[in-house]
């Protein structure tokens, strides 16, 4: 044997030592990989720590397999990290004394640490990996979203854990150039290196698809291994889904998908077979989708001559005492509910308060790529909602805002819509406190609305949009607080106070308004924009995030409808059915929901609801039937409940599936039709109805 290797040229034996620095840079490669990855999954379990309580509800072996799952995703984004370190392979002394090679791994590592510290705060408030709709938080105002992350979290401390985070991973990047320092002389010429650069190359490729699979590359859909949606978040990779959010960021590329998902007139007749009742006599059809003359009629023997839509910030349907869920957050609302109609199965359109103003108040559903509606161009387009239904009437109007109107847009968007006057926290007169962040309390909102409603002309008609806000991230609220601080829910205490703080201003507007001459002369409709996250995870779309209160008062509304409406139903339906209570007479509009109060005894009700950001998940329930779609992969059928206790039943072989699913596909593919070639409004020649 020894003779054997006496006999290898000695030239030989000269090249294979410098083959030693270029294993030696493998070596350092490897182990760097190994480190990021590493890293990646200590977010994921700082993500898991900080919410236990969704954790609860997934057994052992679903968070074990998302962490497994989620190595294919941390993969990716360790790929894309190790780009330019492989390509060092192919320079004449490879990554030389690897200096470069740590500052770029150790900047890159730091930033997918940053990035995965501040997530877990975020996906505690909305149920969601990074995506979209961080990117369009820092778009929209970055000193008031600053401010917010500021005061409403623990900044410090996650800095903290960040640099602790980004010292280790310095370590280990030293120890790694420890272990495997370079010996000998040279490297090797380029006819060796080349080809150990291709293998390295093909397989940071394969790492940066995901999948071996041939066609697409690895998919958020390819995270969901179980039927519980938080394990299933939990395999996903903040820093992935946030740079997919920001490459895939083309409203039109979104919804691409939707508009040829089905013949086009196939659609539309499926559209209008969802949307048109007994009542509803279509109008122009070769030009607009869903206009119709909807025979409205007078249904109260005191016919509202005004109408107030108070629209609430986060107000949860899972905290409303008056829906079964009394934890004590909302008396104030419970005792006007004993006096109203009360819709139990109202769900918002968006998790998120834009897609929730523009769904209610201008009547359009929260699309695929055009969650930030109010934003985009064709939020320049003209939309059949309350505006456009009761301006041409001689409606006086006032919109009142606890913050800026130039936050989503919402002054250039519905002044588009034809709304005049806007009063915001610039505007308040003398508020008894303003936070640091977004604006005026609820209650200094709700008593400069009350001064505003006595000034209109009260021999003419008005309609009023109040938005409320303290219940939103940071907490701001008044000192001393007029309410107790709530306790017992954990992480949602300070949440909850606001929301109860939030009903309490709301109570005492009440209080005032009814001692006014319009009060009588009033229809009332308070809402939520959208719910919140809740320790229960209903269905892979988180059914409980979109689930609100709606309430309607006015004299006679119980007398003439009972206490309580089960039908489901979303914002989109809010406006057709208001509108007719208000009028009682006929009135043309191309709302995408229907009026609530005119379907007939059997029909229970549907909806099309869709998250927020950049998750492109679109749901279509009617009554407690649910078919759930997501971008990619097969759709989720069940039935879902409420009360008494909120659960989700999957039901794959549900006889209604084949339809359902069906419907979800002509109502959006028609919506996006109708958005992209303008055609939501009303023709410039209809009319509502006849002057009051």
């Amino acid at each position: 044997m020894i003779a054997v290797f006496q006999s290898v040229p000695s030239s030989f034996m000269k090249n294979t030592r410098h083959f030693r620095p270029l294993l030696a840079d493998l070596g350092f490669i490897g182990a760097s990989s190994l480190l990021l990855l590493l890293a990646q999954q200590a977010l994921r379990l700082i993500l898991l720590l900080r919410n236990p309580e969704l954790a609860e509800g997934a057994s052992t072996t679903d968070l074990v397999w998302a962490f497994a799952v989620g190595i294919r995703f941390d993969l990716i984004i360790t790929s894309y990290i190790l780009i330019p370190v492989v390509l060092a392979l192919l320079l004449p002394n490879g990554l030389g004394k690897r200096r470069l090679a740590r500052y770029w791994l150790l900047a890159t590592g730091g930033i997918v640490l940053f990035l995965g510290i501040s997530e877990p705060e975020f996906y505690h408030d909305f149920h969601t990996r990074l995506n979209s709709l961080a990117i369009q938080y820092l778009k929209e105002d970055p000193s008031t979203v600053s401010s917010m992350i500021w005061h409403g979290f623990p900044v410090i401390r996650y800095l903290l854990l960040w640099a602790v985070l980004l010292a280790l991973l310095a370590w280990g990047l030293k120890q790694a150039d420890h272990w495997t320092r370079r010996f000998g002389p040279g490297y090797p010429a380029w006819w060796v290196r080349i080809p150990v650069f291709l293998i390295c190359a093909f397989l940071v490729a394969l790492g940066a698809r995901g999948t071996l699979r041939h066609g697409a590359p690895l998919r958020w859909g390819d995270a969901f291994h179980s039927q519980n949606l938080f394990a299933n978040h939990l395999a996903l990779n903040g820093t992935w889904s946030l740079a997919k959010a920001a490459m895939g960021n083309d409203k039109k590329d979104a919804g691409k998908a939707w508009v040829k998902i089905m013949p086009r007139e196939q659609a539309l007749a499926g559209t209008r077979k969802l949307l048109l009742t007994p009542d509803d006599q279509l109008l122009l059809p070769e030009q607009y989708p869903v206009l119709r003359k909807h025979a409205g009629e007078s249904r109260l023997a005191r016919k509202p001559k005004n109408l107030v839509l108070i629209i609430m910030e986060s107000f949860s349907g899972q905290f409303t005492g008056a829906l079964g869920n009394d934890h004590g957050i909302t008396p104030r609302f419970d005792e006007l509910a004993k006096d109203g109609l009360l819709f139990d199965h109202m769900f918002s359109n968006g998790t998120h308060t834009h897609q929730g103003m523009f769904a209610t108040v201008a009547c359009f559903p929260n699309l695929p790529g055009f969650e930030y509606l109010m934003q985009e161009p064709e939020g320049q387009h003209q939309f059949s909602g309350l505006p456009a239904l009761l301006k041409p009437l001689g409606f006086q109007d006032v919109y009142v805002y606890n913050g800026a109107f130039n936050w989503d847009n919402q002054k250039g968007f519905f002044r588009n819509q034809g709304m005049t006057r806007f009063i915001g926290r610039d505007q308040m007169e003398n508020p008894v406190f303003t936070d640091p962040t977004w604006g005026v309390s609820d209650q200094d909102m709700f008593d400069q609305a009350l001064r505003e409603l006595n000034r209109m002309n009260q021999e003419k008609p008005f309609f009023a949009v109040l938005q409320t806000l303290s219940n939103h991230t940071p907490y701001a609220l008044p000192d001393p607080l007029p309410v107790s601080r709530v306790t017992g829910f954990d992480g949602l205490n300070e949440h909850l106070t606001a929301m109860r703080y939030a009903d309490w201003a709301l109570g005492r507007f009440f209080d005032e308004a009814k001692k006014q001459p319009w009060y009588q002369d009033t229809l009332f409709v308070l809402l939520g924009d959208h719910g919140f996250g809740v320790k229960k995870q209903l269905g892979q779309i988180d059914l409980l995030r979109f689930h609100i209160p709606m309430l309607m008062l006015a004299p006679g509304i119980q007398e003439r409808f009972g206490k309580r409406i089960h039908t489901a139903a979303t914002q989109v339906d809010v406006i057709p059915t208001a509108v007719n209570l208000l009028l009682g007479k006929p009135f043309t509009h191309q709302c995408w929901g229907r009026d609530l109060l005119s379907l007939s005894a059997d029909d229970p009700g549907l909806g099309i609801i869709k998250p927020s950001g950049s998750d492109h998940t679109v749901a279509h329930f009617r009554g407690n039937r649910i078919v759930i779609k997501p971008p990619h992969g097969k759709a989720v059928t069940g039935r879902y409940q409420l009360y008494p206790e909120p659960s989700f039943t999957p039901d794959e072989n549900m006889t209604e599936r084949t339809q359902m699913l069906s419907d979800l596909k002509a109502y959006v593919s028609t919506a996006m039709h109708a958005l992209l070639e303008n055609r939501t409004g009303l023709p410039p020649t209809s009319h509502t109805g006849q002057s009051r």
